[in-house]
């Protein structure tokens, strides 16, 4: 359902073309998103078969034609509802790092803490990453907020995992 959110809300702000789609998916959302190229094109060739997408083709010079993607009512509809239900929904999180923590005691405290020192440092250099692309192209509207989520998470998980790796005590946040 998010995935087909995705691509019909990429599509309501302008008509474009799949390869245009999967590169603006890879470099401004694959923090957020786990779509892939042949998933979206996959799920642009059902969402046209379902009327919620036009397909057109282009040709720029002696370049070979490309199809071009344009949301049709039907497909503003479907948007709408589906934005609704994303919005409204709460889906729980899982994080794959925590089935490594449930038996980090099988390691030899000082190796288990020089990988979590790793880890940290990953995190913080996702932090910078994220943050330099979110202040260069993203500063408002709802990719900004897309963004700014993020790096609360990762914000959070970095506190949290500094916690533990200087001794202090790990309480739940407040709330």
């Amino acid at each position: 359902m998010h995935r087909e959110l995705l691509l019909l809300g990429l599509l309501r702000n302008e008509d474009m073309h799949g390869y245009r789609l999967a590169e603006f998916i890879a470099h401004d959302m694959a923090f957020c998103t786990d779509l892939k190229k042949p998933t979206a094109y996959h799920l642009l060739q059902k969402m046209a078969a379902d009327g919620l997408i036009d397909e057109s083709a282009e040709q720029e010079g002696n370049r070979p034609a490309r199809t071009v993607y344009r949301i049709t009512a039907a497909g503003e509809a479907r948007f709408q509802t589906l934005l609704r239900e994303n919005l409204r929904h709460y889906q729980s999180i899982h994080f794959a790092g925590d089935i490594g923590l449930a038996f980090i005691d099988a390691l030899p405290q000082d190796e288990a803490h020089d990988l979590l020192r790793q880890r940290h440092a990953a995190i913080t250099a996702e932090i910078e990453h994220l943050s330099s692309v979110a202040g260069q192209t993203h500063t408002d509207g709802g990719l900004a907020l897309v963004f700014d989520h993020y790096l609360y998470h990762l914000r959070s998980e970095s506190a949290w995992l500094a916690a533990v790796l200087n001794g202090e005590p790990r309480t739940s946040p407040p709330g």
